[in-house]
């Protein structure tokens, strides 16, 4: 059982995710401060690839940047662990109490996009190659309090901007948009991976913008996370994932990955691996308010475990022939089969008796597709029950 993970996995973390001190809007700290070049040297031990951040995780105002990032490159040539997305922070300063791109105050939307290129500038000298942006705080909770129309004028533009100086610049960096429907604001602009689709379609720049969709984001909204990333795929535009856990429609958790919805999970880690989709496996987690500094180690553990079971156990779905029978009653191959023949044109389809004028759909309606086989297959794999 291949549990241990390896570089070759692609695993990252986000510094905020195991820095987490476990300040929650009802409790002080549970944990102390973390000191980014120990979470370098600990995730590296634990077999991760890489390392994210925002800028205020790893350089606060005031630091000293140039003696703090000299350790954290000593940290990473050390061990051998990579940046491979970057991103800003735009929601903890009151400044951003109204948004950063989005906020009625010009100022601070010109600020916003100040403080954003200094850190492209840093992505680019640390090598990563993908930058996310999450709005939090591009929102409001008074309807009429903000310009929808206006707002999303303003969000196009910061991120054309931004997207036209990383092409002037030569950096080679794709821009991640991480969709949220609440939380913290009440109402976020793009809620969800289609909403954040529609967007990018609309930008100048587009074709080095995609979208970094999270488990718990999703489905906090109600949708199906793996459809979503599917639909993403799809379109081309799947750039990065976090990955976590979700229980339900409520605030967002971000428990370890598989530790809400398992089935989910499964579908997930079968989309990621065998759909075509070549970046990281990102963690975007916070340990347990309850864990102590052990606790926190071990649930990144938990979660490149978890991953890389589900792998194994979708590996064993897809080459178990009785779920390519099921799969073959359910039609599923079927699908990828164009409905219109290779030259059939419309004309042809009307003049297709079979299609309309011959065809019974009460004997097509009686066809059964066998889903509930082919899911409990799926659910006996999971359990290593096959």
């Amino acid at each position: 059982m291949a549990t241990a993970p390896t570089p070759d996995d692609r695993f990252s973390f986000g510094l905020w995710t195991v820095g987490w001190p476990a300040r929650d809007p009802f409790g002080e700290a549970t944990r102390p401060p973390l000191d980014p070049v120990e979470a370098v040297h600990r995730l590296a031990d634990l077999g991760a690839y890489g390392i994210t951040f925002h800028d205020d995780d790893l350089l606060p105002p005031g630091i000293d940047r140039a003696a703090v990032l000299a350790r954290f490159r000593a940290a990473l040539d050390a061990t051998g662990l990579v940046v491979p997305m970057m991103t800003t922070n735009l929601f903890t300063h009151p400044v951003f109490k109204d948004g950063a791109f989005t906020s009625n105050d010009r100022g601070v939307r010109r600020y916003a996009i100040r403080k954003t290129v200094r850190n492209l500038d840093l992505a680019a000298e640390l090598g990563a190659s993908t930058y996310v942006f999450w709005g939090g705080r591009e929102g409001a909770e008074v309807d009429s309090g903000k310009d929808i129309a206006a707002a999303l004028d303003r969000y196009r533009e910061a991120i054309d901007t931004l997207a036209a100086y990383v092409k002037e610049q030569g950096y080679r960096i794709r821009f991640a948009l991480e969709p949220k429907p609440n939380e913290p604001r009440g109402d976020i602009l793009l809620p969800t991976v289609g909403h954040a689709l529609a967007f990018i379609a609309t930008l100048e720049h587009g074709d080095i913008v995609g979208v970094n969709p999270e488990v718990g984001h999703e489905q906090m909204a109600g949708l199906n996370y793996t459809a979503g990333i599917a639909q993403a795929l799809w379109a081309g535009k799947l750039f990065h994932v976090d990955l976590n856990g979700q229980r339900g429609i409520k605030y967002d958790q971000d428990l370890v990955f598989g530790h809400g919805d398992l089935l989910s999970a499964f579908a997930t880690v079968d989309l990621l691996e065998n759909g075509g989709y070549d970046g990281p496996r990102h963690f975007d987690y916070k340990p347990l308010r309850t864990e102590d500094i052990d606790g926190v180690w071990a649930s990144a553990a938990a979660n490149m475990r978890t991953y890389l079971l589900l792998k194994e156990r979708v590996a064993a779905f897809r080459a178990d022939p009785e779920v390519a029978e099921a799969m073959a009653v359910a039609g599923v191959g079927e699908l990828a089969r164009p409905t219109l023949g290779p030259g059939e044109t419309l004309a042809d389809l009307l003049a297709d008796r079979s299609t309309f004028e011959d065809y019974d759909p009460d004997e097509a309606g009686e066809r059964g597709y066998g889903y509930v086989r082919l899911n409990q297959l799926a659910v006996e794999h999971l359990m290593g029950a096959r």
